[in-house]
């Protein structure tokens, strides 16, 4: 299987030589950097590509590496059906600098972009519709970046009195953040709510 890898990706390194940055096979799947700037046309290769044909978008991810100048990565996964092969292509991006938008060579490329702008704030030039997907109307920030708090800044409920939504400050109750680390088998020092009916049934 890796000589099989092997040669498809110098393929793509051969064919996309100003847009291949590096590539390598890990875990016995491709994984192959690009230039931000050539992920249309590296995309659009693989897709047509009679060798590649890797015609299915499966996914568009982001990572965060705060400590990195550039730190953002941008994961695109491919599936080609007709060589049961995957390819993962992975780029660099940051805060400023948009990515160009995949959606004019997969159109289903538009709900996973708007997802990594909506958790990462990784932009996307030319997209149809960058708008937030998976967080509320007014949400501030971008959850799944390493320095989001892990509380959040307000939480959102429905009160019953006022029979509306309201926005609050984060508070934790902090009886549920106590861990004892202590092996299941030993059990416990204390008691945790519901022990004592098994005391009385004794």
């Amino acid at each position: 299987m890796d000589e099989v890898l092997t040669e498809l990706g110098e393929h793509i390194a051969a064919a996309l030589r100003e847009e291949v940055v590096s590539w390598g096979i890990t875990l016995g799947e491709l994984s192959i950097a690009v230039r931000r700037e050539g992920i249309v046309k590296a995309l659009s290769f693989l897709r047509d590509d009679s060798e590649c044909r890797f015609k299915l978008l499966m996914d568009i991810c982001g990572v965060d590496y705060p400590e990195r100048e550039h730190r953002f990565e941008v994961v695109y996964h491919l599936l080609s059906l007709h060589h049961n092969q995957r390819v993962r292509l992975k780029l660099k991006a940051d805060e400023e600098t948009p990515v160009p938008s995949a959606t004019g060579v997969y159109p289903a490329a538009g709900w996973f972009e708007r997802e990594a702008w909506d958790l990462y704030g990784i932009f996307f030039a030319d997209h149809p519709d960058l708008r937030r997907i998976l967080t509320d109307y007014g949400f501030e920030g971008h959850p799944l970046r390493k320095d989001f708090p892990l509380t959040g800044h307000v939480e959102l409920r429905y009160d019953d009195e006022q029979k509306r939504v309201v926005y609050e400050p984060v508070s934790l109750t902090q009886e549920f953040r106590r861990f004892d680390f202590l092996s299941p088998w030993e059990g416990t020092d204390y008691k945790l709510p519901g022990d004592e009916k098994a005391e009385e049934q004794a």
